[in-house]
This record gives C-alpha cells, sequence and structure tokens, in this order.
C-alpha cells in the first residue's frame, strides 16, 4: 500500500525587492498535494500587501526552470525562486 501524501514542503527563495518585501531570504512553506505556482503566490501575497504587490510583476523559476504557467504544480522537495524585474544594464 503506497503513503498518501498529506503535505508537500517547498523551499521559496526572494530575491531582490522580493527579499526585501519578504523581509526573508527564504521560507519552507507546506502546501496540499497538487498545489500550483500560483497556490504558493497567494499564500504569500496574504502576508502582506506589500509583498503582494512585489509578486504580482515577479517571475518564478521551479527547481531552476522558468515557470510559464502559474497552475504548474509543485512537488516535494522543490525550490521555487520569486524573482522580481531587474533594471540596469
Amino acid at each position: 500500500m503506497a503513503d498518501v501524501v498529506q503535505s508537500v514542503e517547498v523551499t521559496v527563495r526572494f530575491f531582490a525587492a522580493a527579499r526585501a518585501a519578504a523581509g526573508t531570504e527564504s521560507d519552507r512553506l507546506t502546501v496540499r498535494p497538487g498545489a500550483s505556482v500560483a497556490d504558493v503566490v497567494n499564500e504569500l501575497g496574504s502576508r502582506s500587501e506589500e509583498l503582494a504587490r512585489v509578486l504580482q510583476r515577479c517571475s518564478f523559476l521551479r527547481d531552476g526552470v522558468a515557470v510559464r504557467d502559474k497552475a504548474t504544480e509543485l512537488h516535494p522537495g522543490q525550490t521555487l525562486d520569486v524573482l522580481p524585474p531587474f533594471a540596469g544594464g
């Protein structure tokens, strides 16, 4: 009989303005099985208005691969990088 996964733990790493808004470099979140990038973004955004505002403009990497669809499912042990738009040149 296979074990039923009750929750999924993922690491979220924040960069630049996202780090400032989150007040931390990284966080570990426990989410329900089948949770998507959008679910994590919504949970993070509920922490503060400033973080919610920054997250609206961010792009995301799941284990180093660009997330094109926020409906992308997260799996146990994955890392989600939160990357705000960068300026400069």
